[in-house]
């Protein structure tokens, strides 16, 4: 018998938010934080330790179940709704052409480009 388990449903809303608002899959925004920091500053041994943040942690959830959530990633999740729903709010003159407003969508796994 599988076992089911429900979650507060704040965090169901949550979870669809996320989910919206970070529309890139996790193997493109990994390849993206790859390429932001692979400038100067180059990575060690293990490069997801030295995925700029807070997109590491963006990356950690995307990979996750829904059921397997902490407290943290909540968190996290929440973060990257307010951070992105701020930038997508007031876009800059030239918005999508404004590379550092892009950048930093992406650094978040949003891509302005992506239809909704």
């Amino acid at each position: 018998m599988a076992r089911e388990t429900r979650l507060d449903p704040e965090v169901e809303v949550l979870w669809e938010d996320f989910h919206a608002e970070v529309n890139v899959t996790s193997e493109q925004l990994r390849s993206w934080l790859l390429t932001r920091g692979s400038g100067e500053e180059s990575f060690g041994a293990d490069p997801d330790l030295g995925l700029p943040e807070p997109g590491r942690q963006i990356l950690a959830v995307l990979r996750k179940r829904k059921v397997d959530l902490t407290g943290e990633d909540v968190a996290v999740m929440r973060d990257a709704v307010e951070r992105i729903r701020a930038l997508t709010a007031t876009p800059p003159k030239g918005g999508t052409g404004n590379d550092e407003w892009r950048r930093a969508l992406l650094d978040l796994g949003h891509d302005v480009l992506v239809e909704r």
